[in-house]
Formats: structure tokens, sequence, C-alpha cells
């Protein structure tokens, strides 16, 4: 009977035992594919990060790329525009000043204008005339230019004007600009073109 009993409690303790180790198997193995799914998902995220990062440093350096070129190309057409406007202006400022600035010249173009207007248009003329130029010009106006028009035009003399002059009608309707600054932007205007083509081709 107690054989019986010890084959019986052995027995029961074996299959306790066999059970409890399959059922330990099973948690290990159901806890090692849990462990083996976390660190999937880990570095399934990680790869994700990693890609993101270098997604957005890909696109942070093509945008410093792309601003970079542009800061580049428009300081390269600011220093050509520079350039260009310092050439032309040095070509043309001093010739333009030196011929406008000079009586002679002067009274020839003033003289020329001025007799383009009508005979009653003439009689109504204003001009503006530089200032430093006054004591050349003034005699002029009264006796040279006074006879080709068949009469003296009202004239004042301006510091504003540099060199050159303006004339028109007295009552200010319009005029023509024929200052030292029209002229230089229009020779610069004829200018730029050919310094552009000649600097960069």
């Amino acid at each position: 009977m107690s054989n019986k009993l010890q084959e019986l409690t052995e027995k029961l303790y074996q299959e306790g035992l066999s059970k409890g180790k399959e059922e330990g198997e099973q948690l290990l193995a159901r806890a090692r594919e849990e462990a083996d799914r976390i660190v999937a998902d880990a570095r399934r995220q990680a790869e994700e990060i990693v890609a993101g990062a270098q997604k957005q440093a890909e696109d942070l350096r093509e945008k410093t790329a792309s601003d970079v070129k542009m800061a580049s190309a428009q300081c390269l057409q600011a220093t050509r525009k520079d350039i260009e406007d310092l050439l032309v202006g040095a070509v043309s400022a001093d010739s333009v000043h030196k011929q406008l600035s000079d009586p002679d010249f002067l009274k020839k173009i003033i003289t020329a204008v001025a007799e383009r207007f009508s005979a009653t248009e003439s009689a109504d003329l204003a001009l503006v005339l530089p200032a430093a130029l006054q004591q050349e010009l003034e005699p002029w106006l009264g006796t040279e230019l006074a006879k080709a028009l068949g009469s003296k035009p009202a004239a004042q003399f301006s510091k504003k004007v540099g060199g050159g002059f303006s004339i028109g009608p007295k009552d200010g309707s319009w005029f023509v600009s024929l200052t030292d600054e029209t002229f230089q932007a229009l020779i610069a205007e004829y200018l730029r073109p050919v310094t552009r083509k000649l600097l960069f081709g």
C-alpha cells in the first residue's frame, strides 16, 4: 500500500513537474517572441527616425544649397551692375559735365533749340541755366540770343543746374531739359548694353 502511495505521489509529482516544465517553456517561448517583437519594433522605429533625420538633413542641404546659389547669383548680378554703373558713370559723367559747362557749346545748343520755336513761342521762352555760368551767359542772352529770336527770353540762373539748361514756355506748361544729368542718363542708356557686352560677354 505504501509502495502504491509512493508510486502515485511520484507519478503526480512527475506529471506536475512535466506540466510545469511545459508551461514554463511555453511562457519562455512567448516571452522570447514578445522580446523579439519589441526589439523588431524598436529597430523599425529607430530606422524610421534615422530615415526621417536623413530626409530632413537632405532637405536642409538642398534648401541651403539653393539659398546659397540664389544669394550668389544676386550678389554677382549686383556686383556686375555696380561695375557697369561705375564704368558708364566714369565714361559719361566727366565728358558730359565738361561739354555742358562750356559756355560756347551751350550758346550753340541753346540757339539751335530756341530757333526751332515759332516767332510767337520764342517771345514767351524761359531758360534755367547754371548759376556758375551767369557771368558768361547773361550778356549773350540780351544781345546775340535776343537778336536771333527777336526778343530776349526770361532767364533764371540756378545752383541746382550743374551744367546744361532747361528751356520752355514761361507758363511752365512743359519744358525740355538738357542738363548734364539728363544727358548723362541718355548717354548711359546707350553705353550700358555696350559696356555690359564688353565686360560680361
